[in-house]
């Protein structure tokens, strides 16, 4: 008569030991290759597709049909009360990389004439202003002392910002608010040809369909550090232009920084504030062409300066 194998407790606390660690291994790496999965890359329909790394030459034909998907899905997401224009909230857009944006970015001067979306206005506005520590209301530029003296015009062009399909933001200059991510109307009409002989006829700026104009209001950083404090202003206005140039380059879109103007024109053009100095005039839009260089492009670059090594 057979009799029933019996496990002796300690080989019974072995056997349980394994099990527990198989299943805690198990769970530990759907976490790590689970979630990461999650969190990568988001739906692109709110942003051209991620171009591979190898990748040397590029089109943007399909920004318009990219646009449209856009603004379908963000009819809910914005909302225009009076002057005020509500943006849809920061979120990811894009699978494009960090290295991938820093070795794609460029200044980009010919622009399709195509919209914005509003998805897009809305986190290129986040990239170089938007808050990303509401505990402390830290923004995406660095800044000393957190005093954050810049200040964000928008100059919309006619039919320059699509909101949903056939329907547009209405042409005029509009006021970043950091506090609410939204854009108060300051001038009515299209005032891209103005800005642009303030901006010594370059042509960019009047093709652009959307034109930032960075201000600062020194006095917030000077009370703080004293003539040093100016300095510091200019560095901070450098990160917000390049956290733009990322962003662009992120969405598929070009941009570039402006920094020959008439100081008292573009101010009248925007209906700037007597303390807020303009500093930068920033055109975004659809570029006729971009180029994506590989890093194996580089690398063999590189390789080739320390002979073949």
């Amino acid at each position: 008569m057979l009799r029933r194998a019996r496990l002796k407790p300690l080989t019974a606390l072995w056997v349980l030991t394994i099990i527990i660690t198989a299943l805690l291994t198990a769970y530990a790496a759907w976490l790590f290759y689970g979630t990461s999965h999650l969190r990568s890359p988001v739906s692109t329909a709110t942003s051209p597709a991620t171009t591979p790394a190898t990748s040397t030459e590029h089109t943007t034909g399909s920004n318009t049909s990219t646009a449209t998907t856009v603004a379908t899905s963000t009819r809910a997401e914005y909302s225009i009360t009076g002057n005020t224009v509500y943006l849809p909230l920061p979120r990811q857009v894009s699978n494009v990389t960090v290295e991938e944006a820093i070795l794609w970015r460029r200044s980009l001067r010919e622009y399709k004439d195509e919209p914005l979306t509003l998805t897009q206005l809305s986190m290129i506005l986040w990239a170089a202003q938007g808050i990303t520590d509401p505990t402390r209301r830290f923004r995406a530029a660095p800044s000393a002392g957190a005093t954050y003296p810049l200040v964000l015009y928008v100059v919309v062009g006619d039919r320059g910002v699509l909101l949903e399909p056939g329907k547009y933001l209405r042409a005029g200059v509009y006021r970043y608010d950091v506090m609410k991510h939204a854009l108060t109307k300051v001038r009515e009409g299209d005032l891209r040809e103005e800005l642009a002989k303030a901006s010594l006829n370059q042509p960019w700026v009047r093709d652009a369909p959307v034109d930032l104009v960075m201000c600062a209001v020194f006095e917030r950083t000077t009370r703080v550090y004293g003539e040093r404090g100016i300095r510091y202003v200019y560095m901070e206005a450098g990160h917000a232009a390049q956290n733009v140039y990322l962003m662009a380059t992120a969405l598929g879109l070009g941009t570039v920084v402006v920094g020959a103007f008439h100081d008292d024109w573009v101010a009248s053009v925007v209906k700037a504030g007597k303390d807020e100095a303009p500093l930068y005039v920033i055109p975004v839009g659809v570029p006729k062409a971009l180029r994506y260089p590989s890093f194996q492009e580089i690398g063999n670059w590189y390789s080739s300066q320390r002979g073949g090594k």
